[in-house]
């Protein structure tokens, strides 16, 4: 046992208790042998005399719910939020509710809450080109605010 390594060793230990007992695999029970996935998972069919292949799948759908063997239902259509159908300026500045006395913070938290609720990451794929177009709509409004707030303050 000097000079193995772990595992050598303990394969040399149960190779001299094999010879010692005179058993062999072949030998063991045959609940203890699991030759598939098919006998694992239902049970041992081998010992019941029902070890071919129908007697495995019969023995699956006997154990099986009534869900789990009708057809897949088919996920429903998203529908598209009210909100992404206003794709209009006139409609998006009233969603940002953009005022004449705006701050650059006040514009900057209108930004953020229209994105939480407007972007395209956060749609179905189908509705993602309405809320990129509110997205534009909505970041150029702002930055024109922006703009317009920037000139009355210089003046």
């Amino acid at each position: 046992m000097f000079g193995m390594s772990v595992f050598q060793s303990v394969l040399e230990r149960l190779k001299a208790e094999e010879d010692e007992d005179g058993a062999t695999h072949q030998e063991l029970a045959p609940s203890a042998n699991i030759r598939g996935l098919n006998a694992g998972f239902v049970g041992n069919l081998a010992s019941s005399g029902m070890a071919d292949g129908d007697a495995v799948r019969r023995a699956y759908f006997d154990t099986s719910s009534e869900d789990m063997l009708a057809p897949p239902k088919p996920a429903p259509k998203p529908v598209m939020p009210d909100h992404l159908c206003r794709i209009r300026p006139e409609q998006i500045a009233a969603d940002l509710g953009l005022t004449d006395t705006e701050t650059p913070t006040g514009l900057a938290d209108k930004r953020r809450r229209f994105a939480a609720e407007n972007h395209p990451d956060r749609h179905h794929p189908d509705f993602r080109g309405n809320a990129t177009i509110r997205m534009k709509i909505a970041n150029l409004l702002i930055d024109e605010a922006q703009r317009r707030l920037r000139l009355t303050q210089r003046n």
